[in-house]
């Protein structure tokens, strides 16, 4: 039985493979021809968008201190005391 089924399978095969002959299969090549004229120029681009504003910059330096203010006229004789209010306590 197991000899049977093997050899009816390869009868079948033998027989399919008989029945269609390969096919000729021809591709068509393209030639190019000759190139044509050049185009038209294109039409000019868009303007791009403006760039992003740059970061702040570093602090300057400290300036350079003034000179010395002139010595004051003195005065007539008269003396005014001034005195400072006294320091108020916290509010609530």
């Amino acid at each position: 039985m197991n000899r049977s089924i093997a050899l009816l399978t390869l009868l079948t095969a033998a027989g399919l493979a008989a029945c269609n002959p390969p096919a000729v299969v021809t591709v068509p090549v393209t030639v190019p021809g000759p190139a044509g004229a050049t185009g038209d120029t294109g039409a000019t681009g868009n303007t791009g968008n403006t760039g992003n504003t740059g970061t702040t910059g570093a602090t300057g330096n400290t300036g350079a201190t003034g000179n010395t203010g002139n010595t004051g006229k003195a005065g007539d004789g008269t003396t005014v005391i001034v005195v400072a209010p006294a320091a108020s306590g916290p509010s609530n």
